[in-house]
């Protein structure tokens, strides 16, 4: 598959990740794609290291999109996590001094 291709299965694949999974998440359209091509490859590699599958066939496949799909709700996942334990790193022990 083209540059391009993954770039609309990324895009959709992570607008579909934060659709299943609601909340409130830094970062806009660039940061949704970003995980959903990642998604798509985590999705592609465990499917084929758990199931012995080629998950990624083409555009058109289904396995394409349940994998890149699953993996993007992983990296989202993941992604909160990391976010979240950042934002509580850096929020504790500023203190003000007026």
């Amino acid at each position: 598959m083209g540059i391009l291709a993954w770039i609309i299965i990324g895009l959709l694949a992570g607008a579909i990740a934060k659709a299943l999974m609601p909340g409130k998440d830094p970062g806009g359209m660039l940061v949704t794609m970003l995980i959903g091509i990642v998604g798509g490859l985590l999705g592609g590699f465990l499917g084929k290291i758990m199931f012995g599958v080629e998950s990624i066939n083409g555009f058109f496949h289904l396995s394409t999109w349940i994998a890149a799909i699953v993996g993007s709700v992983i990296i989202l996942a993941l992604y909160r996590v990391f976010a979240r334990r950042n934002h509580r790193h850096h929020g504790h022990g500023r203190h003000s001094h007026a």
